[in-house]
């Protein structure tokens, strides 16, 4: 790949490999140059950053701002969300982003995360339960999906009625089908009404979840005319709505593809996956691994410049999109030796995958929980779990915003074949 930074003139270059073979096309990117002119999948422009030092610079420069109202008119095309869904912590800079955060990061802390780990413990083993008999499943569909989409609507207090739309308007929204648009514009509208009729039927009758909190810091009335006048502590109704929305999202989506792609690492890795069922206290160390090796985020969310700076010695200018690449960083030689083989005894310290500074990912320490659960639960329950296809047959899905399979079959001996031998 050539790299159109340094020669200007070219044109921005495909992104279709970072598509079919991400990071082959990430090494071929790395070698080329640190930063490069590309086309999106939406077919705006944007400026691709591709190595460890200056993606985590630029992760933690406050002159990169995630609101688009910086972004350069008709530049950029990206995800569009109507206002109530799209005043959320990914399009926020400090002091807005401060505020919102400091609201909502108390459900996260690590003290009350832990306490989760007992009912997530509880609903791993109740789809294992629910799986073992057939002797094989589809991983994704059974089990990855099914547990961060009952933890999260469980913290929010959200209807076990409602959860498989859910699923439906996530799929939509986060691989759209280019032959089918309304399918997607379908689900945001589904998405809002969801969303407003859940926060009034909280409103009406509040819960022990994390929903009706946000709700009461949103309808509590201003200590003084001066906190009112300066917002305080509180949230506009958009930013309730954008919250919930935010959360159980992103809770599900990056959740279910850690779990997925981390079975697969270690179905091909059969000497790990020995060594962490018999030594499962390796597990939290190994999640850092398989983070890095192939995390659920390619990149970052979309920045913009507030003022023209340089980047890995490259001139960007205000306004222009700025793409930072975690699956390129977290594979840079220069920061992991031998980056493309997964360690899980390596020092994984300092990767990318839940992000770096004020941004860093607001649930990581959940993710890493349900992550580290569902493998214990799974590799203690199927310890001859392998796949039910030819590698080959494995597809992920073709975007730049999530890595994670479509789809992967597993079999395992059932008891019935158990009893059988026996």
């Amino acid at each position: 790949m050539q790299n159109t930074a340094e020669t200007g003139p070219d044109a921005p270059l495909d992104v279709t490999p970072l598509l079919d073979d991400p990071y082959a096309a990430c090494a071929a990117l790395r070698e080329a140059g640190p930063v490069h002119r590309i086309t999106g999948t939406d077919g705006s422009p944007a400026w691709l950053v591709t190595r460890y030092d200056d993606v985590r610079r630029a992760l933690a420069d406050p002159r990169l701002s995630l609101d688009k109202r910086h972004a350069t008119p008709g530049g950029y095309r990206g995800f569009a969300l109507p206002p109530a869904l799209d005043a959320n912590l990914l399009n926020m800079d400090p002091p807005d982003h401060t505020r919102v955060r400091r609201l909502v990061v108390k459900a996260f802390t690590p003290g009350r995360v832990e306490k989760l780990r007992g009912p997530v413990r509880r609903t791993a083993d109740e789809l294992l339960d629910a799986m073992a008999a057939a002797g094989r499943a589809d991983l994704i569909t059974d089990y990855a999906g099914p547990l961060p989409i009952t933890v999260i609507c469980d913290l929010l207090g959200i209807p076990e009625a409602d959860r498989r739309d859910f699923l439906a308007w996530s799929d939509a929204l986060i691989t759209p089908d280019p032959g089918r648009p309304h399918l997607m514009k379908e689900a945001i509208g589904a998405m809002l009404e969801f969303y407003t009729g859940l926060i009034a039927a909280k409103r009406a009758q509040p819960g022990d979840d994390l929903l009706s909190d946000l709700i009461a810091v949103r309808d509590e009335p201003a200590a003084d005319a001066g906190e009112r006048a300066e917002g305080g502590d509180r949230l506009t109704e958009d930013e309730l709505t954008s919250l919930a929305f935010l959360i159980l999202f992103a809770g599900y989506e990056n959740t279910v593809h850690l779990i997925g792609n981390s079975v697969l690492t270690l179905l091909d890795h059969p000497e790990r996956l020995d060594r962490l069922r018999r030594n499962p206290a390796e597990l939290p160390a190994a999640v850092e691994e398989f983070l890095r090796f192939d995390g659920p985020s390619p990149l970052s969310i979309r920045r913009f410049p507030t003022e023209d700076l340089e980047i890995g010695g490259v001139r960007v200018p205000a306004g222009d999109s700025v793409l930072l690449s975690i699956a390129s960083a977290n594979r840079d030689p220069g920061r992991f030796p031998d980056p493309d083989v997964p360690d899980p005894g390596r020092n994984t310290s300092g990767h990318l995958a839940m992000g770096h500074g004020i941004h860093h990912c607001l649930g990581a320490s959940l993710a890493r929980l349900e992550a580290v659960t569902a493998l214990d639960a799974l590799l203690g329950r199927f310890p001859d779990l392998r796949l039910d296809v030819p590698r080959g047959a494995l597809r992920h899905r073709r975007s730049l915003r999530s890595r994670g399979l479509i789809s992967l079959p597993v079999t395992w001996k059932s008891a019935n074949e158990q009893a059988f031998e026996a």
